[in-house]
């Protein structure tokens, strides 16, 4: 009622001593966007995730790689209620929160963060996270044992997920140095496709890898994943603005451009390089091109932003190939090939293409390109190093706690039958 007695005299006298309180009331329109938004990343894990990994399986273990992503996106949400959104959003260090929020305690129905309500903020943010830690499972898929999994995630969430999120959005020392990450090609992409290979390293690889095929048992699951996903980015990218305004708007047409020009780029790539273009390949190309332009969505214009979908494009391809036989470690579902890849050249390429001399907004006062790239890659040897320590520890626990790897009986049997007692397909 007071918001609605003062702000004609604070659009009347624009100085007055009440205009900050006018900056901060809820508006209808962003908050309908914003829980469109939300809704969409949710729909980006369940059933997006789960049914990109679970066609990339073999048809034993689809139902282990279901209920992970299941289990985990449930997991994650009550985590990040009680304690998660506090120490990622509240006022603490450079990388922490404060624990004033704790279950959400002090956050009134009629609380506003900017122009959304705080709950609906909330649950945004709350749905990043869980697509973040949905994203690991690809990596050591087929192997892991289900109680491993769930140790690992409470683990890493905590001392991974939370002071990245925080360094870079939530007051910390990345986002204070300038570094630029729209929807998360550091908080959500790197970070979780380094945690993933830390994985697969330590879990070793599967039994048959490289002396039999392993080949994916449903690609339509594959595709329909991959066309979830890119539906859901929408939500995502344009959701990041948190406004339903221009720089949605931007992003979301960023999307659009970025996601095709990595389609044709990998298709192309691939069918120089193996003689035909895959739909495997295209759908894997829909997650480049997304992944690439996950950090640049908001900062770089559209021509920007087509140029980073085409160099993603080709970055995947070498990421799941060539990169792949150097380490030679068993990336189940290419998490790293593609999202740490892409994301690693998505955020370096916004450094470049945020310039206004190239169609993006531009820097900061003082910022040139070469320092801009600079930050940039300070982020991203930020969140290697970090996230490579938190995962490795957090797997070694896990290990010591059930063991991370099921029996060689198990998993030559198959994850379904064995960790979850039920098969996909009953004859």
């Amino acid at each position: 009622m007071l918001k609605k007695c003062i702000l004609p005299l604070c659009l009347i006298f624009p100085t007055c001593a009440f205009a900050d309180v006018v900056l901060e009331h809820a508006d209808n329109a962003d908050n309908g966007f914003m829980m469109i938004c939300t809704a969409l990343v949710l729909f980006m894990s369940i059933p997006g995730i789960a049914l990109f990994y679970g066609g990339l399986l073999r048809s034993k273990n689809v139902l282990s790689m279901l209920s992970q992503v299941l289990v985990t996106f449930s997991l994650i949400s009550v985590l990040w209620i009680v304690y998660g959104y506090t120490l990622t959003f509240g006022e603490g260090n450079w990388f922490f929160g404060d624990f004033e929020h704790l279950l959400l305690v002090g956050i009134d129905i009629t609380d506003v963060n900017g122009s959304i309500y705080e709950l609906i903020w909330v649950a945004f943010q709350g749905s990043f996270a869980c697509i973040t830690c949905c994203l690991i499972l690809g990596a050591f898929a087929e192997r892991i044992r289900f109680s491993a999994v769930l140790i690992f995630m409470v683990l890493w969430f905590t001392f991974s997920y939370i002071p990245m999120a925080h360094m870079v959005w939530g007051g910390g020392i990345l986002g204070d140095e300038g570094a630029l990450d729209f929807a998360g090609g550091t908080v959500v992409h790197i970070n979780a496709a380094v945690a993933g290979l830390m994985g697969a390293y330590l879990l070793k690889n599967r039994i048959g890898y490289n002396r039999e095929p392993l080949k994916p048992f449903n690609l339509p699951y594959v595709y329909l994943g991959a066309a979830i996903l890119y539906i859901g980015w929408f939500g995502f990218n344009a959701g990041s603005s948190t406004h339903a305004d221009e720089i949605a708007g931007l992003a979301f047409i960023n999307t659009v451009a970025a996601t095709a020009a990595a389609v044709l780029s990998w298709s192309f790539a691939e069918w120089v390089l193996r003689g035909k273009p895959s739909c495997l390949g295209a759908a894997s190309g829909v997650i480049a091109g997304l992944v690439g332009i996950t950090p640049a969505a908001g900062f770089v214009g559209v021509g920007g932003a087509m140029l980073i979908g085409l160099i993603c494009g080709f970055a995947g391809v070498w990421g799941v190939s060539s990169l792949k036989r150097i380490l030679k470690i068993d990336d189940t579902c290419d998490v790293f090939g593609v999202h740490g890849v892409c994301g690693i050249v998505g955020c370096l390429l916004t450094g470049i293409f945020a310039s206004k001399s190239l169609g993006g907004l531009g820097y900061a006062d003082g910022i040139d390109m070469t320092t801009q790239v600079g930050i940039q890659l300070m982020s991203v040897i930020t969140c290697v190093i970090w996230t490579s320590v938190v995962a490795f520890v957090a797997y070694k626990i896990a290990d010591i706690c059930v063991g991370l790897r099921v029996s060689e009986e198990h998993e030559r049997e198959g994850l379904d039958i064995n960790s979850h007692g039920e098969s996909a397909f009953n004859s």
